[in-house]
């Protein structure tokens, strides 16, 4: 894989992570028991804490993308390794 391939895997898998990561402990006014201020989205998170999600996704999406990585470039994982692939239609 080259570089620029790699790096754009990467990005890819590190907003997919992004996502999943977002919902973890996001907590409402109304869950803490805090105030609505004026003006203030009553859904919107009391303390986002994105700089830990942006640690806690980068530090996930690596260990995905190292497992992508391995995949791609040494085949640890090939169509004949996939069981309804050998059979369908046409391949052999």
């Amino acid at each position: 894989m080259r570089l620029t391939s790699a790096i754009a895997v990467y990005f890819i898998v590190w907003w997919l992570c992004l996502f999943m990561v977002l919902p973890w402990g996001v907590r409402n006014p109304h869950e803490s028991g805090e105030p609505v201020a004026e003006g203030n989205e009553p859904g919107a998170p009391v303390n986002p804490r994105l700089w830990r999600k942006a640690a806690i996704t980068t530090v996930l999406a690596t260990i995905v993308f190292a497992l992508v990585y391995g995949v791609i470039t040494w085949s640890w994982i090939g169509f004949e390794d996939i069981p309804f692939l050998n059979r369908m239609p046409g391949t052999g």
